[in-house]
């Protein structure tokens, strides 16, 4: 109980933060032993992680129905890395690609570029900027995000960057672009635990998905604060520090 508590709390943290939630779950089970690590337990937190975004963002999502044109956006959008995130899963290759290695250069090198993304104008913001080529642009930024490591939030974040998007509407960008991406996986998710016969197991995905998405809310509440006040160096440094130490304990 207690291992699902702290992979809860990682992934609530670290979904809309720009550090990759996989990757942290990945190392902490790994490092700790926890016997929960399973591609099972991981969409289970990210259903908690859904239920957040879509009850914090409920307004926006009320008014994708009165804003069509942002509706269609936002799904064309995230259609990359569904389409690519669902033959990576169907192919088994999703587990291949859960090692130390690639996380710790993937944790270095989208570090990097979202420094250097951070460094651009702040001029544009989500209702006059975001076109189709935005949102095309950003979609395929996104793929990068199935590579433990990258973060979705983050690539998310440094593409909208690049295109010279304000740090708040590049962080709203990013949440927005959770929800259909977050939905599918939790349909995967749903199906898989109707599925399941081990009634242990599926509690212990219950519970994982409670823990959560509360800890998911409170994360996007004060990230979104801090965001207007300061710039994103915290997670850079973070990111660089994290992928050093990593590419160490990975090639000794």
């Amino acid at each position: 109980m207690i291992e699902i508590f702290i992979l809860s709390l990682i992934q609530g943290i670290t979904e809309f933060l720009p550090v990759s939630s996989s990757s942290h779950l990945i190392l902490v089970s790994k490092f700790l032993n926890f016997e929960n690590e399973s591609l099972s337990i991981d969409v289970s937190l990210h259903v908690g992680s859904f239920m957040a975004v879509v009850v914090y963002f409920y307004k926006d999502i009320l008014s994708f129905f009165k804003n069509k044109i942002l509706f269609l956006k936002i799904f064309i959008s995230s259609l990359p890395v569904m389409i690519f995130g669902f033959f990576l899963v169907e192919s088994g290759m999703i587990e291949k690609i859960r090692n130390l290695k690639l996380i710790a250069w993937t944790t270095l090198t989208f570090g990097i570029l979202l420094y250097i993304s951070d460094k651009f104008k702040l001029v544009k913001n989500i209702s006059k900027n975001f076109t189709y080529k935005s949102a095309i642009v950003i979609g395929f930024f996104q793929i990068f995000s199935l590579i433990p490591g990258v973060s979705r939030s983050g690539v998310a974040i440094t593409a909208a960057r690049f295109l010279n998007f304000k740090r708040l509407d590049a962080a709203k960008i990013s949440f927005l672009l959770s929800i259909p991406i977050l939905g599918a996986v939790s349909v995967f998710g749903i199906k898989n635990l109707i599925l399941y016969e081990d009634t242990y197991l599926t509690k212990l995905n219950l519970i994982s998905i409670i823990l959560s998405f509360l800890s998911s809310l409170i994360t996007i509440k004060y990230f979104l604060y801090y965001i207007k006040k300061f710039n994103l160096n915290v997670f850079v440094y973070y990111r660089t520090l994290l992928g050093l130490i990593l590419l160490i304990i990975a090639y000794l």
